[in-house]
Formats: structure tokens, C-alpha cells, sequence
């Protein structure tokens, strides 16, 4: 039941990611998050900061680069 319970959560974040914000349907909010804080934009900045509280580094740990958004790595 655990497992189910975190497969559930994931597929609501990923789905959250494609209805809420035009990402990659494989793709966490997360992720994007992480993103956005790279290139220093608020929305971005403040997510980060309010998961760091549950889970440090969150977002960096999350950031996916899917086909359509690929970034190289620095």
C-alpha cells in the first residue's frame, strides 16, 4: 500500500507539472521548481525554500531534463 501511495503522488505531481504549467508529462513540479530557481525566478525560489524544510535540496535533487527542455549540464 505504501508504494501504491508514493506511485500516486508522483503521477499527481508529474500531472500537476502538465495541466498547471505546459511541462513534460514525465516531469515533476519539483523539477521544474529547481528550474526556475537556477535562473533566479521568484515563484522558482520560494518553492525551493519551502520544501528545503522537508526534504534539503529538494528541488536540485529533482531537477529531470526531459527531450523537449534539455539543458546541458555545467
Amino acid at each position: 500500500m505504501k508504494q501504491y501511495l508514493w506511485n500516486f503522488l508522483v503521477w499527481l505531481d508529474q500531472g500537476l507539472n502538465v495541466v498547471f504549467m505546459g511541462g513534460c508529462p514525465d516531469e515533476t513540479v519539483s523539477s521544474r521548481a529547481g528550474k526556475a530557481a537556477r535562473k533566479g525566478k521568484k515563484w522558482g525560489c520560494v518553492l525551493c525554500r519551502v520544501l528545503d524544510v522537508v526534504d534539503k535540496n529538494h528541488c536540485e535533487k529533482s531537477i529531470e531534463w526531459c527531450h523537449r527542455h534539455r539543458e546541458p549540464h555545467s
